[in-house]
């Protein structure tokens, strides 16, 4: 199993207990990029040539401890963020019973709603924190589980998908709640918390059993296991690359089942999803704030 992380301004690092061995020059093997560069994340497109590389740096690199790095995206630069919505059938519930969620709207399911695109800007990191730009409006945690796309394909045969992956994050999709389009909503900065680092697949036999547990301030919100996907982990790539290429370094955001909540400045969340680990975010004022969305 490998845990591979960006920390500390733009370290490479793999994850070896509670330590964080810094490997950076592993990424010499990387290739040399030209204008236009490719719509793909370099690191992700060449992982087997990185992780060979880094191997025999894990005895001899400096460690930091974990309490003392800071985490970016393990995926610096995907191409797409794609997203599930309504992807566990209690949330669909859950999201109907609450009007500061729907606005009065019948909530349906993916399969109707099918994907949404969260701009890439949005992507950031554990211990990046995440901001609250417009705080006279909602802001809610949705806990997700994400699978990094290793390789590029189009119109990918759902038994085949699994190859596609290299490896599943921690995910929180966040979520600015008002009547405007989702895409807008969760696409402000901070809004895609992904890591704290990337599972490689041969550690995640089967992503469709695994338990997710979200804590706010030491309350449990979102408890529940990615068995209840409407569209699993393999249907979820094929649809996707029904309607788009996928890219080396595309995120997939796997949806979120029940317990969404708000969140404010101060909070403190706690996340954790078996097999790939646990990570703590604070909330916090963005630099600008705004009270609404300009209306």
């Amino acid at each position: 199993m490998t845990k591979l992380c960006r920390f500390n301004d733009d370290r490479l690092g793999i994850v070896d207990g509670n330590w964080v061995v810094d490997v950076s020059p592993a990424l010499s093997v990387l290739p040399s990029l030209n204008w236009p560069a490719p719509l793909s994340d370099v690191l992700v497109a060449n992982l087997p040539a990185v992780l060979r590389a880094a191997a025999p740096l894990v005895s001899t690199g400096p460690r930091v401890s974990l309490d003392e790095a800071r985490f970016q995206s393990p995926v610096a630069n995907p191409s797409k963020v794609i997203a599930a919505p309504v992807n566990y059938l209690k949330h669909q519930a859950e999201a109907n019973a609450d009007g500061g969620r729907n606005f009065a709207k019948d909530v349906k399911t993916i399969d109707e709603y099918g994907l949404f695109l969260k701009a890439n800007s949005s992507v950031a990191g554990f211990g990046e924190g995440i901001e609250i730009t417009f705080p006279k409006r909602r802001t809610d945690h949705e806990l997700e589980l994400v699978a990094v796309i290793g390789k590029a394909g189009r119109n990918i045969r759902r038994e085949q998908s699994l190859a596609y992956i290299a490896g599943y994050c921690l995910g929180l999709d966040m979520t600015l709640r008002g009547p405007e389009d989702r895409s807008l909503r969760k696409s402000l900065d901070t809004f895609s918390i992904v890591g704290p680092w990337m599972v490689t697949t041969d550690e995640v036999q089967d992503p469709n059993t695994l338990d997710l547990r979200l804590e706010v301030n030491g309350v449990v919100r979102q408890q529940a296991n990615t068995r209840d996907l409407v569209f699993n982990v393999q249907r979820l790539v094929e649809y996707a690359s029904m309607h788009y290429s996928l890219m080396p370094g595309d995120l997939i955001f796997t949806g979120t089942p029940e317990g969404v909540g708000p969140v404010v400045v101060g909070d403190q969340l706690h996340c954790s999803i078996e097999s790939i680990g646990s990570a703590s975010i604070s909330v916090r004022s963005a630099a600008v704030q705004h009270a609404n969305a300009g209306k």
